[in-house]
């Protein structure tokens, strides 16, 4: 069986809260069976904006060659892309546009972060808002066409934990879903959600289920930021995603989403866990 999935959410020491060079990353990538890995550090901001948790923009360069250094040392072994996690904030589309057309970039995952930028007043006195709020967001960032999947794209409900209500918020996810599915924008199911507040996948099941009828494609993800975790639970999330009904699921290489039967994918994970 040959290896045909990748893990396409990973961090280097460059955003300031990593461990692990690319190239550990990509021999743990060899280890679980995956073909290959998209390195998405946190794009850079202008005017050192959240820059306590993402590389400045005069590191650009080094991260293209962190990663192309992987790329030839692993030639052969693990295919390693260059991809970038980029923040999705009202008002700085042409900053975006202009850094995202980097034709180096394999992979291009818009994030919605609450916090970030000056949209978030509603947050402390109105947790409801602020969730209605980030759909919103995301089905924003969606149709600017920028990016080619929304990473972790619940986040939101282990930032308001305690006032996390599903059936509340669910008729706002429907709406945005909406919007999303017309653009054809990918969804990211998000492994590292199990290890977050609410410990479920970043969508969790229900909101996986109206990905499904929307028939919006799924790339499943580790958003590792230690190499241990590159590829982690990526065969119960196949299993859960074919028990919802899902029948593939996609990665992305030279910005052109790739389609893999979820049988396929999980047998290529379970011939390596065998040998």
């Amino acid at each position: 069986m040959g290896r045909v999935l990748y893990d396409s959410h990973m961090h280097t020491p460059l955003c300031k809260h990593a461990e692990g060079m690319p190239e550990d990353y990509a021999l743990a990538a060899e280890r679980r069976g995956l073909a290959g890995i998209v390195v998405t550090c946190h794009n850079p901001l202008p005017d050192g904006l959240s820059g306590a948790v993402r590389m400045r923009l005069d590191e650009w360069e080094t991260y293209v060659s962190l990663v192309d250094h992987a790329r030839r040392e692993f030639e052969g072994r693990v295919d390693v892309r260059l991809g970038v996690e980029a923040d999705y904030i009202p008002g700085l589309e042409t900053f975006l546009e202009r850094q995202l057309t980097d034709d180096r970039l394999h992979h291009v995952l818009g994030s919605v972060h609450p916090f970030i930028g000056d949209h978030w007043a509603c947050f402390n006195h109105d947790p409801y808002g602020a969730q209605r709020m980030y759909f919103d967001l995301l089905a924003q960032a969606a149709e600017t066409g920028l990016f080619d999947t929304l990473s972790h794209p619940d986040l939101i409900k282990n930032f308001t934990a305690r006032h996390w209500d599903l059936g509340r918020v669910m008729p706002d996810i429907q709406k945005a879903l909406d919007r999303i599915a017309d653009t054809g924008v990918a969804m990211e199911l998000n492994t590292s959600g199990l290890y977050k507040t609410i410990c479920e996948y970043n969508p969790g099941p229900a909101i996986l289920e109206q990905l499904r009828e929307r028939r919006i494609p799924v790339v499943i993800n580790s958003d590792s930021h230690t190499p241990r975790r590159v590829g982690d639970q990526f065969v119960e999330a196949l299993d859960l995603l074919q028990a919802i009904g899902f029948e593939s699921v996609s990665f992305f290489l030279a910005r052109e989403r790739q389609t893999v039967p979820i049988n396929t994918a999980r047998d290529s994970l379970l011939a390596v866990e065998r040998v």
